[in-house]
């Protein structure tokens, strides 16, 4: 393709843009190209697993980048429709290189691409986006060699079987458990997932539908959780469950009807890992609460903080050998997952948690709800450097206070945090406030509002 007629739809860590404008099958046949290319480079394995979703233009984008890879000579594995954790699954199980077409929880009219090496190590901007989306732009020629083979491989049972192996859930008490959706992948391999518990399963919009006709498979806007706050108490079940349009992220509905805070939930399989793992290392980026990290020491863990984003806490990971990483988000990564996030595997911990026991799941939680916390606040913002430094001028003058710039700015108090970053992707700075009173939380969130939109 000629540069001219690349979209600027590649970000940090995947590719995603509009269908039909921007991501097209002549698009996803270049990337298909330049993805072998870059591969041939990093002398990877031959051949690429590719998944698709349930959006209406995935398998027409995946043909597409198959057949871009196989005229560069690499071979194809196409696993059809699977969830992102199910791809990384097949790249890890096969140790080979991964193609995954989704847009995760964005709207019908987007799609994307998420790509990773072998064992489902992780490509972001850094670590080969930037080279690949080169090789689009710049063109990659189609070498005088031999066709690569595509064919077909169902992994459904495989990725479950594996699962099933990660945690124990043969002896938990019955459960009632209700599932949203979302009619994306977690209609797909929840049913697959979930009829080998020990649990009746109340099934909202599993009916795959790219078009997202109920609701946005988006777990992170409350809206999208009314549907399953509403079930669990109409059903009086035990548990809700979520996941995104991709079903990499899981989130958590209690038996009140509550949607449960995606750090309690980190907090919660950081304390079963640790009792598998006595003394491992725990990663959880720095927008988690505050929580997370004395959990860790309590249970004799060591904490380490990291940035945003899956492919800086999978590189962690592998770094330094930690057993689990969670991400305020919903993403959850484990070790035995090849260090990928796997909604699935999040979930499946939460039942574990609540068959094991006779608590209910908020009584559970409750000892890991310490602090009060803002929420993600975003605003608008056309100079976002010079509000940073006006932020930090501010703060860092005041007494028993500590900044860094891990990841945008932190600033550290005994008993409040923030931290203030700007998006990949828009021109907006995210606002994040945890303290130990509401009251706390309240004046701090007002202050640093005032500098943002002033």
């Amino acid at each position: 393709m000629s540069d001219t007629s690349v979209p600027e739809i590649f970000k940090a860590y995947d590719i995603r843009g509009l269908v039909e404008n921007e991501i097209t099958p002549d698009f996803a046949f270049a990337v298909g190209l330049a993805f072998a290319r870059f591969l041939e480079l990093e002398r990877e394995p031959g051949t690429i697993v590719i998944g698709e979703d349930m959006r209406p233009s995935s398998p027409e984008l995946a043909e597409a980048f198959s057949a871009g890879a196989t005229s560069n000579g690499m071979d194809v594995i196409r696993i059809g429709l699977a969830s992102t954790d199910m791809l990384y699954f097949a790249s890890g199980k096969l140790n080979i290189p991964g193609a995954m077409f989704t847009a995760s929880h964005n709207p019908a009219e987007y799609n994307g691409i998420k790509l990773c090496k072998s064992g489902a190590r992780p490509i972001g901007k850094e670590s080969g986006l930037q080279t690949i989306e080169k090789f689009v732009r710049d063109g990659s020629p189609i070498p005088m060699r031999n066709m690569g083979v595509e064919k077909e491989q169902n992994m459904v049972s495989d990725y479950v079987d594996h699962l099933l192996s990660l945690v124990d859930v043969s002896a938990i008490r019955p459960l009632k458990i209700v599932i949203d959706a979302g009619n994306g992948m977690g209609g797909y391999t929840a049913p697959e997932v979930f009829s080998r518990l020990n649990a009746e399963v109340i099934e909202l919009y599993f009916e795959l539908d790219g078009t997202f006709p109920n609701h946005e498979a988006n777990p992170l806007d409350p809206k999208n959780m009314k549907d399953l706050q509403k079930a669990v108490l109409k059903n009086k079940a035990d548990i809700g469950l979520a996941f995104d349009g991709d079903a990499d992220r899981c989130f958590l509905v209690n038996e009140k009807g509550e949607v449960v805070n995606p750090s309690d939930l980190t907090s919660l399989i950081a304390s079963r890992e640790l009792i598998k793992h006595p003394g491992a290392n725990i990663i959880y980026n720095l927008i988690s609460s505050r929580s997370v990290a004395e959990i860790v020491n309590e249970g004799g863990g060591s904490p380490i903080r990291s940035r945003v984003g899956h492919s800086y806490i999978k590189s962690l990971m592998a770094e330094t050998g930690a057993v689990f990483g969670g991400e305020h988000s919903g993403h959850f990564y484990f070790k035995d997952f090849w260090c990928a996030d796997s909604g699935m595997l999040a979930a499946l911990h939460a039942v574990a948690a609540l068959g094991e026991s006779t608590n209910s799941l908020s009584q559970i939680l409750k000892p890991y709800q310490r602090y009060f916390a803002s929420g993600e606040i975003n605003s608008k913002v056309t100079d976002p450097v010079s509000i940073l430094a006006a932020i930090e001028e501010t703060f860092s003058k005041m007494d028993g206070v500590e900044v860094d710039h891990l990841d945008g700015l932190t600033v550290n108090a005994p008993t409040w945090w923030f931290n203030v970053r700007s998006s990949n992707t828009e021109p907006l700075l995210r606002l994040n406030v945890e303290a130990k009173t509401q009251a706390k939380l309240v004046a701090i969130q007002e202050e640093v509002l005032g500098l943002i939109r002033s």
